[in-house]
């Protein structure tokens, strides 16, 4: 079996990204209504929650598949996001989870009928 790890690479880093986006469209939303923040933030909500939409129609594969190997992305990045924006340290379990959500996605994504063509 020829593994394409220029495609492997482009969906996982497309899941980043989109996982970035769809982050940032709930956190400005957080910050305006938890935090006070200034009403200007529901624009870049909007763009985020836009670009989190599209970044998902970029992916050659039936759509339940997508969101199933995105959600595993989606937790890994969610960790990251604790770690390094909220500075929150992950624990041991955090870090076990991450790994094993991770790898069900790669199950998902390098599977025969999976998202790399």
């Amino acid at each position: 079996m020829d593994i394409p790890l220029l495609k492997i690479f482009t969906s996982f880093f497309l899941f980043t990204l989109t996982a970035i986006a769809e982050i940032l469209g709930c956190y400005f939303p957080y910050l305006i209504l938890n935090q006070g923040r200034s009403n200007w933030l529901w624009v870049p909500t909007a763009l985020s929650l836009a670009i989190f939409v599209w970044l998902l129609t970029l992916h050659p594969a039936a759509s339940g598949r997508i969101y199933a190997a995105y959600g595993g992305v989606y937790i890994f990045s969610a960790l990251m996001w604790l770690r390094y924006v909220d500075q929150i340290m992950l624990s041991r379990w955090d870090m076990i989870g991450g790994a094993i959500v991770l790898l069900g996605a790669a199950v998902i994504i390098l599977q025969p009928q999976g998202l790399i063509r």
